[in-house]
């Protein structure tokens, strides 16, 4: 199995406990990741209001560097992950538009791309391609007795984007139950968690994480285990403001699934970027060892 890994901007800031612990789980299950070489903004989210023709050439520019390459791409960032896989199917579809792209790539240099390259989720991957028996078997710290609210976010399932149910996903669950957790079914799976809502209209976003931390807390959760970079600094950060605004203590490590994958597979607590959380993240593991 050949990756190419498409980091985008969150891994490399908010985001780099989730690098730290992604690197380690493919580190100890021996499956080579080549950081794509020269990689650019995916554009975001925002980005398509301004210009769609040049939100799909930024983005199209990475799948044209990974063309290069062999292998699937690897977009941790569920936003990065939603936005190339739209680019690759909006350019597949619309071929007086793909040759404008083809024309700007070539202008700098690009002269192939490759829109057979698939952009892949790692949930996707170590569930599908590396496989839950494989991965069971390779866990040296199993997580019994910890209860993990599974949380998928919006982008990474919808709208269609193949490797799980669009509203009632269940693939993070199972790859929890094979790390030994007690995974905690739940209503909220896809629930926004107010996006970049908190940096714009606070209120709106707090509530949205508000909702989220009463589930996890109703249900007994330990951790609440999520896949996006946003997600995670959400809920994290705005953790204590959500407590304050609406009378009710919260104290819960939000942690990346690539962390309790590392963790459980033997990676040292040091290495999966644990220092990074606003709510400390140690406790969850003192909890199996």
């Amino acid at each position: 199995m050949a990756y190419v890994y498409y980091p985008g901007c969150s891994l490399k800031g908010t985001g780099v406990s989730y690098e730290k612990s992604l690197l380690a789980t493919f580190k100890r299950l021996n499956i080579p990741l080549q950081e794509l070489d020269d990689w650019n903004c995916c554009g975001a989210t925002s980005y398509m209001s301004i210009s769609e023709e040049q939100a799909l050439l930024l983005s199209a520019r990475n799948l044209a560097l990974a063309s290069e390459n062999d292998g699937d791409i690897i977009a941790p960032c569920s936003a990065c992950y939603m936005i190339l896989n739209r680019t690759a199917n909006i350019l597949r579809d619309d071929r007086t538009l793909r040759q404008k792209i083809v024309e700007k790539l070539k202008n700098v240099g690009l002269e192939h791309l490759n829109l057979s390259v698939r952009v892949r989720h790692p949930l996707d991957v170590l569930v599908n391609d590396v496989g839950l028996d494989t991965i069971r078997s390779a866990v040296v710290n199993k997580l019994t007795g910890l209860r993990v609210f599974p949380y998928y976010g919006c982008l990474i399932v919808r709208p269609g984007n193949g490797f799980d149910h669009p509203t009632y996903p269940t693939s993070l669950d199972r790859l929890l139950e094979a790390l030994g957790c007690e995974v905690i079914d739940h209503p909220l799976k896809t629930r926004c968690c107010g996006g970049s809502l908190t940096g714009t209209l606070e209120e709106v976003g707090v509530r949205l994480v508000y909702i989220l931390l009463k589930e996890a807390k109703k249900r007994g959760a330990h951790t609440l285990a999520t896949l996006c970079a946003l997600c995670q600094f959400n809920l994290d950060v705005y953790q204590e403001k959500a407590a304050r605004k609406y009378n009710e203590a919260f104290d819960f490590p939000i942690l990346f699934f690539t962390q309790l994958v590392a963790f459980a597979l033997g990676a040292n607590p040091r290495d999966i970027g644990l220092e990074h959380h606003f709510v400390p993240a140690e406790q969850v593991f003192e909890m199996v060892r």
